[in-house]
């Protein structure tokens, strides 16, 4: 795979039972590649360490005034060079190529677990964590499986090294044999620790990371509540114990890098010090003494790279246990389906709460407690809770958990109460999936977005067109009210089957509501329409009204009738207090007694 042919076409089905399976198995998804870096490994670290041997045998040819050798030497040096620029300019671009390949294919898979959970990912990790997932770790993952091969290729040409100086010299190639395994292993013991305060430094990071995330999506309503300067100071502690971490992190590393300077200078001593005592004694020359000291310099090169792989793996491993725990997450239903793929029509029934929404009518439904309002919004999109033992919502008949994903979805669009404005144009918002029975124009008339078109083309004013005004992330040069019908025009133009709303008008005035309920009750006849809501001017446009109490419909008709019948439904609607009820029970209780004694 090269970077041109970016994005997979499959990234895969990844082995997220850990963070060190996970690591395998992109390592296994990138053998050729892994391969490719190998081999120009190779031939950059060889070329590098077979300087010493050149070296050794020019100053020889020299003490032997030997001209030909010496030629022949520097012609050893030159390819030497040539085999050291193109090995490590091809070890480069392998190696890069590896690291964007293996990051492209964590995102995607990411993003892929992500388009399948959809909001059920919210509720079991928490949005930074998800960021932070997606940005810096897959950086981590991609360094160490680039760093595999070339620390792979680095470890190989140590042994080959060890090897040739115990043949080329024994005396002194046994020395080096004997002391580089222990410079390469030296650092084991200190690994663990760092490792720890590497994971104790990401943990930091990533609630850091999740704080300004929710401090920044939150700016409009701190500054409203002046709670600035309260959640400035929060992140400003939360970065402080980052950097202390960080800092005692270092701290480890920096003390590894010195172990990784000192022995090898301690080795460099000793082979020095063997070596004149050999030269002495005449039992080496002088060529074999310098390409030996050559070499063990040398060698200090590829040890370094042990040192990398260590850091790679210390800081990879946690950013890949998080990358696995999110792969690793399920929806509770298969997204492949148990039957065919077909779009259900009918009536949509919850056996849960026993709610039903005939087809073609416009439904109300009054829920008292906000948070149950929104998971019985998300089963009737077939949503259903990981945790939920409750049956799915179903159909004409047909459940929706046993519907592939995509006839699910086809078939049911749940808007919730907080629904998300992608950044870019208004024309690039409502090109979204739809039947084409609505259009954009019709879809921003029935959701009263007509200063809404006028803000936007007044805050860009090289847009001739509102529809190719930009819309900020998340909409957030809008008020709540604009974002809101935005969001309410994108599920209108879809129009789906059955469409479900938690909320649609809650950020907008009496007025505007009014309007937007004609215009949806207007464009979406003959289809099913579920609205969530307690505003009484949404309920008095509805066909059918459905009082849900403690999980199950307690009361249904309409709303004039449950507004005069039903206490509880009352309680809700008109947001009376408990003094104001009894009132209202007791002059209801006069009045039948009333009428009995007339009759």
């Amino acid at each position: 795979m090269q970077i041109r042919d970016l994005p997979y076409p499959d990234p895969g089905v990844p082995d997220a039972r850990s963070g060190l399976r996970f690591l395998v198995w992109l390592g296994r998804n990138q053998l050729g590649g892994q391969l490719k870096a190998l081999v120009w490994g190779l031939l950059h670290f060889v070329s590098v360490s077979a300087l010493p041997f050149c070296v050794g045998f020019a100053v020889q040819a020299v003490v032997d005034d030997s001209g030909a050798r010496l030629g022949l030497a520097g012609g050893l040096m030159a390819l030497c060079g040539a085999g050291i620029a193109l090995g490590d300019t091809m070890l480069h671009r392998a190696a890069v190529t590896n690291w964007i390949t293996a990051a492209a294919r964590v995102q995607q898979l990411l993003a892929r677990r992500t388009a399948l959970l959809g909001s059920a990912l919210t509720r079991r990790v928490a949005a930074g964590e998800v960021v932070a997932v997606s940005t810096g770790d897959v950086e981590k993952i991609g360094w160490f499986v680039e760093a595999v091969s070339r620390f792979t290729a680095a470890a190989v040409t140590v042994v080959l090294v060890c090897v040739a100086l115990v043949v080329y010299q024994p005396a002194l190639g046994v020395v080096v044999a004997v002391g580089v395994p222990v410079l390469a292993l030296s650092v084991l013991p200190l690994l663990p620790r760092a490792t720890r305060r590497a994971d104790f430094q990401r943990e930091k990071a990533g609630r850091a990371t999740e704080l300004a995330s929710d401090t920044v999506a939150g700016l409009r309503v701190l500054r409203g509540i002046g709670g600035e300067e309260l959640f400035l100071d929060r992140y400003r502690r939360a970065s402080q114990e980052v950097r202390h971490a960080a800092v005692r992190s270092a701290r480890m590393w920096s003390l590894i890098s010195a172990i990784q300077v000192l022995l090898p200078g301690l080795l460099l001593i000793a082979v020095v010090w063997h070596g004149v005592n050999l030269a002495r004694e005449g039992r080496i020359t002088v060529g074999e003494m310098v390409t030996v000291y050559s070499a063990v310099m040398i060698l200090t090169y590829p040890l370094r790279h042990f040192e990398e792989i260590a850091m790679a793996y210390s800081f990879s491993r946690p950013s890949a246990r998080r990358a696995a725990r999110v792969l690793s997450l399920e929806r509770a239903t298969d997204g492949e389906g148990s039957i065919d793929a077909v779009v259900p029509t009918g009536d949509l029934y919850d056996p849960a709460t026993g709610l039903l929404a005939p087809e073609g009518q416009l439904t109300a439904v009054v829920c008292g407690d906000p948070d149950a309002a929104g998971e019985l919004a998300e089963r009737l999109g077939g949503h259903t809770a990981d945790s939920s033992e409750l049956p799915s919502a179903l159909v004409g008949g047909v459940p929706l958990d046993e519907l592939p994903l995509d006839s699910a979805r086809s078939a049911v669009l749940v808007q919730d109460k907080d629904p998300v404005l992608l950044s870019g144009t208004l024309r690039e918002l409502l090109d979204v999936p739809s039947s084409g029975d609505v259009t954009p124009g019709e879809a921003l008339s029935a959701a009263q977005c007509g200063d809404v078109l006028d803000a936007l083309a007044q805050g860009a004013l090289d847009a001739g067109d509102p529809m190719d005004a930009r819309i900020t992330e998340r909409g957030r040069s809008l008020s709540g009210g604009q974002r809101q019908r935005l969001a309410l025009a994108r599920s209108l133009v879809t129009a789906p089957g059955v469409l479900v709303l938690d909320e649609p008008t809650s950020a907008v005035d009496s007025h505007t509501e009014a309007r937007i309920a004609d215009g949806i009750r207007s464009l979406r006849q003959g289809r099913t329409t579920v609205v969530f809501t307690s505003s009484p001017l949404l309920l008095d446009r509805a066909d059918r009204v459905v009082l849900v109490h403690e999980g199950e419909v307690a009361a249904v008709g309409v709303h004039r009738e449950l507004l005069h019948s039903d206490a509880r439904y009352r309680v809700v609607v008109t947001r009376e207090t408990d003094d104001e009820a009894a009132v209202h029970e007791l002059s209801h209780l006069q009045a039948l007694e009333e009428i009995e004694e007339t009759a």
